[in-house]
């Protein structure tokens, strides 16, 4: 249909055609796709959200006299120092030392881009050609000799949405997450999203030009992950990050769980033929991702489908699970996804951005392996203790105390008929009901019962028992029957026991 040489040359004429993604759907619903084939010739698209695999090269100049830097901090925050003396590499999940989640890489690179000045602190162990130990100065972005923003994985295709099936609050990279299905978090542009618009990759490549940050910048590959034959495709990317504007690089904080850097990105959809045009003019009802339940410590990959959800649906403000309207929220702003269709658009017709043919093809296939773990890890099942003394919730609190006395436990769950958890007690609960003049278990019973699976492994158990002060749980199966119990001091024998047989 078209070819990007000629697509540019209609550029330098002032006499391309330019639409954002939204416009391209409204012209092909209005006039169909084969005449918004032969009118359009590129078509914007943008998204601005959290990418975490983010970061930047610096190039610091030396002093003098000069300094190896062995370590180096940002405000505080970690660079990279695995490289030559001055270079450095800033990632945007590297934390604070001293500010913890409130402040990290992202946040130094939105204050470089901003023209802020960040004190840098390094330190070397000295050589003859590098005799300094010590450096503290303050710098700005146009101190720096070099300062590339290099992103391994940005730009994904699609993401799966986050629910949250447990009863208590999840804080997790998809925001927090409320218990019982108490809402859906999403990211993505959906409609907008720039590798929704060429699914196929025939136009996308490496040295494909794009906007990023609000300058120009380059698809350098595919990104780390990259897996779009399961429509998980992601981009690798690069830009002068002295170029850019901190209102396309925010660093932000996810509540209870890290930090990160918001990046904005659009790239131009040549619109070559009309299979991608047809692409190009998906809407939000025709994206859909999956929802998925965070409540399971599992790999992403294996976390449970709780539904299919379109973009329509997550960006109405409500998700259907069940029987059940679940409030749905975004993680990456539309609005600035817009912004930056629009802006890529203005600077595409007004001649100062064109299209770049890419050098090489991105990968149309991927395989994103989990990591193998050949070294066996422990699980509950390993340590838990199987002869489980239980009891009744109307049973005498003086007779079940006297039982714990005798068997030299701690814990016990108590169960009804079928053997299913329905609270615990332990002999501090027991101590204290005596006191009290309690007579019945289920007066003083703990109802909201923490337990574990037995194909857990030990240490997300043993977090789990930290994170609620507690030193025990019940093993169950999937009815929730007891089937054993797993205190600290089971966990402690564990541990020692790893020890001596590594010794």
């Amino acid at each position: 249909m078209r070819t990007i040489e000629e697509i540019n040359n209609k550029i330098r004429k002032g006499d391309a055609v330019v639409l954002t993604a939204e416009e391209m759907i409204k012209l092909a619903e209005s006039s169909g796709i084969e005449v918004a084939a032969k009118e359009v010739d590129v078509v914007t698209s943008g998204t601005f959200g959290a990418m975490c695999s983010s970061g930047a090269f610096l190039n610091f100049g030396h002093t003098d006299p000069p300094i190896k830097m062995s370590r180096c901090w940002l405000n505080d925050v970690p660079v990279y120092k695995g490289l030559a003396a001055v270079d450095g590499y800033l990632g945007a999940t590297a934390l604070s030392e001293t500010r913890g989640f409130e402040y990290g890489g992202g946040h130094v690179i939105e204050d470089l881009v901003s023209g802020e000045g960040v004190e840098l602190r390094a330190e070397s162990y000295g050589t003859d050609c590098y005799p300094r130990r010590h450096v503290e100065t303050v710098i700005t972005i146009h101190d720096l000799n070099y300062a590339m923003l290099v992103n391994p994985r940005n730009c994904y295709q699609k993401y799966d949405a986050a629910t949250n099936s447990t009863d208590r609050v999840l804080y997790t990279y998809m925001g927090t997450l409320l218990p019982n299905y108490g809402n859906v978090t999403f990211s993505g542009a959906g409609q907008l999203n720039p590798l929704c618009k060429d699914p196929y990759y025939e136009t996308l490549g490496v040295g494909s030009r794009i906007f990023l940050g609000g300058a120009v910048g380059y698809i350098i590959g595919e990104g780390t992950q990259h897996n779009p034959n399961s429509g998980f495709g992601t981009l690798m990317v690069k830009g002068d990050l002295r170029k850019m504007s901190k209102k396309y690089l925010r660093g932000a904080s996810f509540y209870r769980y890290g930090v990160t850097l918001y990046v904005g990105i659009g790239v131009p959809i040549p619109i070559i033929n009309e299979r991608v045009a047809r692409t190009a003019a998906l809407r939000d009802d025709e994206i859909f991702v999956n929802i998925r339940d965070y409540g399971v410590p599992s790999r992403p990959d294996l976390r449970p489908i709780v539904k299919k959800a379109s973009y329509a649906e997550l960006r109405s403000g409500k998700v259907v699970i069940g029987d059940k309207e679940v409030p749905s929220s975004p993680l990456s702003s539309y609005k600035v996804a817009r912004e930056i269709a629009e802006d890529l658009k203005r600077m595409i017709l007004e001649g100062t951005f064109l299209l770049t043919r890419p050098v090489e093809p991105l990968p149309k296939s991927g395989e994103v392996k989990p990591l193998v773990i050949r070294r066996r890890e422990p699980i509950v099942e390993d340590v838990m203790r199987k002869n489980v003394i239980t009891a009744k919730p109307d049973e005498d609190i003086k007779s079940v105390a006297k039982r714990l006395v005798d068997r030299g436990i701690d814990h016990l769950p108590v169960v009804d008929n079928e053997n299913r958890v329905v609270g615990i007690v332990t002999s501090w609960d027991l101590a204290r009901a005596i006191a009290n003049d309690k007579h019945r278990l289920d007066e003083i019973m703990t109802r909201h019962v923490i337990v574990a699976s037995k194909h857990e492994t030990i240490d997300v158990v043993a977090r789990r028992m930290a994170k609620h002060n507690i030193s025990g749980v019940p093993v169950v199966d999937e009815a929730n029957r007891v089937i054993g119990i797993l205190t600290t001091d089971d966990l402690s024998r564990a541990i020692i026991g790893d020890r001596k047989h590594e010794s």
